[in-house]
């Protein structure tokens, strides 16, 4: 009998309707799971929810969160529960970049990306961490998106720099949080896991699966951009009872650029 990944109850996404965040809630549907999409201010959110619900026959919402606002978060997290509960996975996905030399970066350039792509993501942590120590559930599994630029400094070309110092430092800074909750939150039965993206091309999110072995066949095995579709597994997987002996791990899924 094949091994396949089931996810059962809610899984939020944040950032979930667009970009590699749609194909990680397609993942989560995939998978069976019933999804939550937390969306700042994207009009075509409700749009979304609908077609992923659609295609995979499972309850998706899209649910209007500022994950830099923490009460808002938790108000919002306990509503979900409540109508699309209980919840079981959360991927903590919103992020933002500014591509900018150093040396012109601002206080204000700081927060905006730091606000997000850090503080955002702890917000979405706690709040659904806080639901399951409350409700005694001791199987709640998040997985973090980071990125390959938490290690290396990405080039734009050859010795030439891709300017995004805080991009860069701001993933760095959520993939040691993930590793830090996940010993803090290990006695409540939590795991807490990173997935860390290489290059993806973001325009590549159409659902078909001959698209992606296309796309597949036609990049270098290693370094090459990946369909963001090539992300939701790791992140499923990461999620599923499959992984049940996993908390603390990033999962670098580059498709081999660091090997350099």
């Amino acid at each position: 009998m094949p091994s396949t990944l089931e996810l059962t109850g809610c899984t939020i996404v944040s950032g979930g309707n667009r970009g590699i965040g749609y194909e990680l809630s397609r993942g989560a549907a995939e998978a069976g799971s019933s999804v939550a999409i937390l969306y700042r201010s994207a009009k075509d959110a409700d749009e979304v929810a609908a077609k992923i619900s659609k295609e995979f026959n499972v309850p998706v919402k899209a649910y209007q969160c500022d994950v830099t606002e923490q009460e808002n978060v938790k108000t919002v997290v306990n509503k979900i529960d409540k109508e699309m509960g209980p919840v079981t996975g959360l991927i903590a996905n919103a992020g933002v970049a500014e591509l900018r030399p150093a040396l012109e970066l601002t206080r204000a350039d700081f927060d905006k990306i730091y606000n997000v792509n850090v503080y955002g993501v702890f917000n979405t942590c706690q709040a659904v961490a806080q639901l399951w120590i409350n409700n005694k559930y001791n199987k709640g599994a998040i997985v973090i998106i980071s990125s390959m630029s938490g290690e290396i400094y990405n080039t734009s070309a050859p010795n030439k720099a891709l300017t995004q110092v805080f991009y860069n430092s701001s993933k760095a800074a959520v993939t040691h949080l993930g590793k830090c909750l996940a010993g803090e939150w290990a006695q409540h039965g939590i795991r807490v896991n990173t997935v860390a993206p290489g290059y993806v091309n973001t325009d590549q999110t159409k659902d078909h699966p001959e698209e992606i072995k296309s796309y597949q066949a036609n990049n270098t095995p290693l370094g090459r951009f990946c369909h963001p579709a090539e992300q939701a597994p790791s992140a499923v997987f990461l999620l599923s009872d499959k992984a049940s002996f996993i908390t603390g791990a990033t999962l670098l899924n580059d498709g081999g650029y660091c090997v350099w």
